[in-house]
């Protein structure tokens, strides 16, 4: 990774930020040659506004509740993120859809991460629906934001078995920590991708 500049990484959040807090330390241990150049909230609460502070990292809040329309948030969070010239736009915990004009603007340089094995469980409630449908693996993914919902192109994924004794808690939570190892990986991944074509 030496002598190849550190991605620019604009990290977009709603809640606890721990998978923001995943990149911040790849980046610390040297496993992501990366650097995030800004953290943007829809929520104010969201704690993950506070991991970026003790990171020095710069954070934004922009309330989703301050806009009529989706387009009008996405057009501010637009103008917000343009004078940082992020490489890619990480979604860790977003709890928004991004309008179509916004997903067209940076395409191919949205990232997300999703609780389960796409294209199984787009969506919500993934855990809930692996256990109702009695699955033996579950997992999550790493893909391309395009303008369907979880549909675009995968990049990576991690899997596990799901044990009988699992309950929605307990698989939620071994799901998450896979995210926590996967999320930097494939962003490294990605970023290696891009060096090279």
């Amino acid at each position: 990774m030496s002598g190849v500049a550190p991605l620019r990484l604009a990290v977009l959040i709603s809640g606890n930020g721990s998978n923001l807090q995943a990149i911040i330390d790849a980046i610390a241990a040297g496993t992501l040659n990366a650097t995030i150049v800004c953290v943007v909230s829809n929520n104010p609460d969201a704690y993950g506004l506070e991991r970026a502070q003790q990171a020095n990292i710069p954070t934004h809040v922009l309330n989703h509740r301050n806009y009529k329309q989706r387009e009008d948030y996405d057009a501010a969070l637009q103008s917000l993120l343009e004078p940082f010239q992020p490489h890619l736009i990480i979604l860790a915990g977003f709890m928004r859809i991004l309008s179509p004009g916004f997903v067209a603007t940076y395409a191919g340089r949205i990232l997300n991460i999703h609780p389960s094995l796409l294209p199984k469980y787009p969506g919500l409630n993934t855990h809930e629906q692996v256990l109702a449908n009695g699955d033996k693996e579950h997992g999550c993914t790493v893909h391309l934001v395009t303008a369907d919902l979880d549909q675009g192109p995968i990049i990576k994924q991690a899997r596990l078995t799901v044990l009988t004794s699992d309950t929605l808690e307990s698989l939620k939570q071994r799901v998450h920590s896979l995210e926590h190892t996967l999320y930097p990986q494939a962003i490294q991944q990605f970023s290696d991708q891009l060096i090279t074509k």
